[in-house]
């Protein structure tokens, strides 16, 4: 692991200008590309203490072992720069976004004497008319069945094409009206081309002109009395309208319009892309990555922006790009984006109307695909079976660890402290063993302290469980469970079962803390490690030295995902917890205070306390408040007990101190979520 400050360039050699730099490792390999409109401010950041780094940039500048630059005039040269690097070197710190399925275009071979249309997966080619994406192939098959009707155009490959031009006769599509035929010289190149011209043209969304010249024309072979091919116009316009109701109309007919939306977590992110032209959802894909670099939703969506539009020019690069979050070089990436287009490019964040509603849509089905490729992860049992056996080479385990329990700390500025234990068995979670804890030995701000006790408590019941005396003093018969710890039929239920390994959320301190709690019961059969969230290390007891899994780790991905869930579960309970103590105190006993001018009242004054210590004259300047109210709010304020709730100056809504609960009252539930 390499010192940044060995390979930190000298002062005043880094330029200030626009530029592309590269990482090094030892190698010489390019581990990390990255743009910046000031190359001697960006590169500096890089060389501040490691430990006020970001964690996966900290890994990245101490892997490395050196950097360089390259000089540019303008931020758009930067991004172009950029994208060209990332895609020749495929750096392993840079987020690289992959498919998470293979998506069918609907490809027009323009480039061919004669135009096919086909369906087309894979890499784009030159000269190639593109379509889509489509979420399945069979989706294109059917709106290609229908428009043949009206746009004879090509769909055999290469080889019938040929046959049918030696043997004189066309295929069966050729008989029946749905190909011109032209390799038997029905129709000449010229006209085929024209037929896939406007078969494209129709695709890209002109309809409605297309529509009224077929309407026209029908409605002149009617007058000529040309009942027959007015039929056939009629049947052809039919045919559009089902085609085009395949898509359906989600914004004005003029729009064209890209909408991306990322969901993401602290370890992956998924995107999704809706292409919308005419106003109608054209076609739709994703892509799911993991954050190995430090990036926020802007920068996913940049990389993404970058991606998609790479090697699209022209049509492809739609007049709008909506998006969740404006990258930091917005203006730049609109210049690139035009550059690419030919025309002006609008890149965005929707506000409010109908692009608002479908970007939400589009945000629905990112956190879809994103619950989906994780599900599909944790789903399958060869990579189960090897997480668990990463997972016992690096701790040194005597064999793969079947059941483990994660625990984790969660409170509000040492307010609320409580404590969650999450069951994994066999790589899946056990969500109805699944335990919460109450801390009430102490409040404040020391996750050591509270991991001691919660783990202590959750084994000192299963030593009680194990040995079935039945008695607890009163200090136990606060743990969940503990007065029903054995069922009507004797046998032990919710800590009979004690775990191969323990997880703790937090590094050596934390890790010690539990190791001590175990060591205090006597129990010395079941195996202690932390996740701590910097580096994502894992640290073992008495160990110095963290373990570092490699980060494609199937044995990482499952500690991470277990740490996660106990994180989730705690912060669910903490803030279930925290809400029921909102209240509107003193305030509710006021006559004909709605809640809008009580939440106005303790925005004003800030708390409570202040707002009994104003005079009426003070309380008038409250918005909406009259002298009659102020006067009233005085008077009920003037007979509360002084030692008011406090106030949740976040939201404007006053807590009411806690009751402690009764003894004997169960301070953990088993939940099922």
């Amino acid at each position: 692991m390499a010192d940044p400050s060995s390979y930190r360039p000298k002062p005043g050699q880094i330029p200030d200008s626009p530029g592309v730099y590269r990482f090094r490792d030892e190698h010489r390999r390019v581990i990390y590309v990255g743009k910046a409109k000031n190359l001697r401010q960006r590169l500096g950041s890089y060389f501040q203490d490691v430990a006020n780094l970001h964690p996966r940039t900290a890994t990245m500048v101490t892997t490395a072992a050196s950097v360089e630059w390259t000089v540019v005039s303008t931020e758009v040269e930067a991004l172009q720069l950029e994208y060209s690097w990332i895609k020749e070197y495929d750096p392993r710190f840079n987020v690289k976004y992959r498919d998470d399925k293979s998506y069918p275009s609907l490809a027009v071979t323009l480039n061919e004497e004669y135009p096919r249309v086909q369906v087309m997966r894979g890499p784009k080619k030159k000269g190639v008319r593109y379509f889509g994406p489509y979420g399945h192939a069979w989706a294109i098959r059917e709106t290609v069945d229908l428009m043949l009707r009206v746009f004879p155009v090509r769909t055999c490959s290469a080889g019938v094409f040929k046959r049918s031009a030696q043997i004189g006769r066309p295929c069966l599509l050729g008989y029946i009206g749905k190909c011109s035929a032209p390799c038997v010289g029905r129709v000449t190149p010229e006209e085929h081309r024209e037929l896939a011209d406007d078969f494209c043209d129709f695709m890209a969304g002109r309809t409605g002109t297309y529509l009224s010249r077929l309407e026209r024309q029908m409605h002149e072979a009617a007058e000529a009395m040309e009942y027959e091919k007015a039929a056939r116009l009629r049947d052809d316009m039919g045919a559009l309208r089902r085609a085009m109701e395949k898509n359906a109309v989600v914004l004005a007919d003029a729009t064209d319009a890209d909408l991306v939306a990322v969901a993401e977590d602290e370890l992956e992110a998924a995107v999704q892309i809706f292409h919308v032209r005419g106003g109608r959802v054209r076609g739709q894909r994703g892509w799911v990555t993991d954050k190995v670099e430090a990036v926020d939703t802007a920068g996913l969506v940049e990389h993404a922006l970058q991606q998609l539009y790479g090697e699209e020019k022209g049509e492809a690069v739609p007049k709008e790009v909506l998006v969740p979050a404006l990258p930091e070089d917005a203006p730049a990436l609109s210049q690139w984006l035009a550059e690419r287009r030919g025309s002006n490019v609008s890149l965005r964040i929707p506000q409010r109307g109908d692009k608002k509603a479908l970007m939400e849509t589009v945000h629905r089905n990112a956190q879809q695909s994103l619950a989906l490729h994780k599900t599909k992860r944790a789903s399958d049992l060869t990579t189960r079976s090897r997480a668990l056996e990463e997972i016992a080479d690096a701790l040194d385990l005597d064999g793969a660890p079947l059941r483990i329990e994660c625990f984790d700390i969660s409170h509000l500025q040492g307010d609320d402290v409580v404590a969650s234990m999450v069951v994994f068995e066999d790589g899946l979670a056990r969500k109805s063993e699944y335990r919460r804890f109450q801390i009430k030995t102490f409040e404040g701000q020391d996750d050591v302290r509270s991991m001691h006790e919660v783990v202590s408590r959750r084994f000192r019941r299963y030593l009680q469980e194990k040995l079935k005396t039945g008695e607890w003093s009163p200090e136990d018969a606060d743990d969940a469970g503990a007065a029903a710890g054995a069922e009507d039929d004797g046998r032990p239920k919710r800590f009979a079962y004690p775990p191969q390994l323990v997880v703790v959320d937090g590094g050596q301190p934390q890790v010690a803390a539990a190791k001590r709690a175990l060591e205090e019961l006597g129990i010395d059969d079941v195996a202690v490690c932390g996740l701590a969230k910097r580096l994502e290390e894992v640290w073992l007891p008495g160990e110095d030295d963290p373990v570092v899994l490699p980060r494609t780790s199937e044995g990482l991905y499952l500690l991470q995902r277990i740490r996660d869930e106990a994180h989730r579960f705690a912060i669910q309970y903490q803030r279930n917890k925290r809400g029921k103590r909102f209240t509107s105190g003193p305030l509710d006993e006021v006559p004909g205070l709605g809640e809008s001018r009580k939440q106005a009242l303790v925005k004003h004054f800030g708390s409570v306390k202040k707002l009994r210590q104003a005079t009426i004259d003070q309380i008038c300047e409250v918005p909406g408040i009259g002298r009659k109210t102020a006067e009233t709010v005085a008077a009920a304020l003037a007979g509360a007990v002084p030692a008011g709730p406090a106030v949740n100056t976040a939201t404007g809504e006053i807590i009411e101190d806690e009751t402690p609960a009764p003894a004997g009252a169960s301070s953990e539930r088993g939940t099922e979520q």
